[in-house]
């Protein structure tokens, strides 16, 4: 859709990137740090003073102490971490459940290490999890459940009540989590984050990955980190040694000092938010239904008064002829399922928006 849109100079609500600039600090730093001489290599699991600094930002959101040392390691972005956990853990035959629509990396992961996805619709329009349904699947060869909270595509969040079931649904087995959390801090209408962090329980049993890229828009950076019981990962660092062995380290040294700035990352809700609220506003002059979106810089909508095509097609159109780039939600099931939903991205800036909306209003 990015190719499609840059092809007839659409507005690109598509893919999932700020267009505004990141922070000039951030930038500042990382011209000091190359030089300043630091240009060589990382050590494998990531500068120390950053993951001192991760640690510390841990403790300070959820109550909950990692050790820099064995617990953290840093990656080339989110997205790598968890094919990263994933690999660590599988094995052929190896059951994991998946929620659908889900961020397109995951089923890939499963798949190229043999194991099998057990795939989960997540319950439409409000894209909450059935846990009834979820017990159902467990098997003895379920070895993994896969969460991503807030959602990408959706804009879902975990509740507490998620949270309960999940604990009662492990406890006692050997089931592993992977929780994708790298939109941790676009959280929206005062509600928290319920990170896995903040459990003891599932922490113990869990790899939960995070992104720099999502929280500093600077998604061109590739840079995010893994977090575990120090037994997994020193086996996922065993993967990782291999594979990557080690991160751009001009990076690593600014964010271990501009991450100390808790504002940078504490008032990132409130940005988005505004941004959201702004496009739901302009959005009321278009004849498409928007769904909630309660995290993540994305929020869904039903085209169902507009048009009966696929959401396919219909995104292709609206591409071609009205020059906005959206992307069709049946492109994260596996199955292609089609509710009629496109999802827009409205991390960008108010004229971007503004200008989309406009457009828009003439489907």
């Amino acid at each position: 859709m990015s190719a499609l849109a840059t092809e007839h100079k659409a507005v690109n609500l598509g893919q999932g990137f700020p267009d505004f600039p990141m922070s000039a600090e951030l930038m500042s730093l990382v011209t000091e740090a190359m030089q300043s001489g630091f240009n060589q290599y990382a050590p494998m699991p990531g500068y120390m003073p950053l993951r001192e600094a991760i640690a510390e930002k841990i403790e300070f959101l959820y109550t909950t102490r990692v050790n820099p040392d064995t617990q953290i390691t840093i990656t080339p972005g989110g997205t790598y971490a968890i094919y990263t956990a994933l690999t660590t853990v599988l094995q052929p035959g190896d059951e994991v459940i998946v929620f659908e629509p889900g961020y397109d990396s995951y089923i890939p992961n499963i798949l190229v290490n043999g194991a099998i996805p057990v795939r989960i619709d997540l319950q439409f329009p409000g894209y909450k999890i059935n846990w009834n349904e979820v017990r159902q699947r467990i098997t003895p060869k379920t070895r993994m459940i896969m969460l991503n909270s807030p959602h990408n595509p959706t804009g879902a969040v975990l509740r507490e009540e998620d949270i309960q079931q999940l604990r009662a649904l492990v406890q006692g087995t050997n089931i592993i989590i992977v929780s994708d959390e790298v939109y941790e801090h676009i959280v929206f209408d005062n509600v928290k984050h319920l990170s896995i962090l903040r459990y003891p329980d599932l922490a113990e049993r869990s790899f939960v990955c995070f992104s720099f890229g999502k929280v500093y828009h600077c998604t061109g950076w590739k840079l995010g980190y893994a977090i575990a019981p120090e037994a997994f990962m020193r086996e996922f660092r065993k993967v990782h040694q291999f594979n990557c062995f080690s991160c751009h380290t001009p990076s690593q040294v600014a964010l271990a000092t501009f991450l100390r700035n808790k504002d940078s990352y504490l008032t990132l809700s409130s940005l988005l938010q505004q941004k959201r609220d702004y496009f739901l506003q302009l959005m009321k002059n278009t004849r498409f239904s928007m769904l909630d979106s309660k995290g993540s810089y994305f929020i869904c909508a039903q085209y169902d008064r507009i048009s009966e095509e696929s959401d396919k097609d219909f995104a292709i159109r609206i591409t071609k002829e009205f020059g906005v780039a959206v992307i069709p939600v049946s492109a994260f099931y596996q199955d292609g399922t089609d509710n009629k939903v496109v999802r827009f991205c409205f991390g960008k800036k108010e004229e971007t928006l503004a200008l989309a909306a406009e457009r828009l209003a003439r489907v």
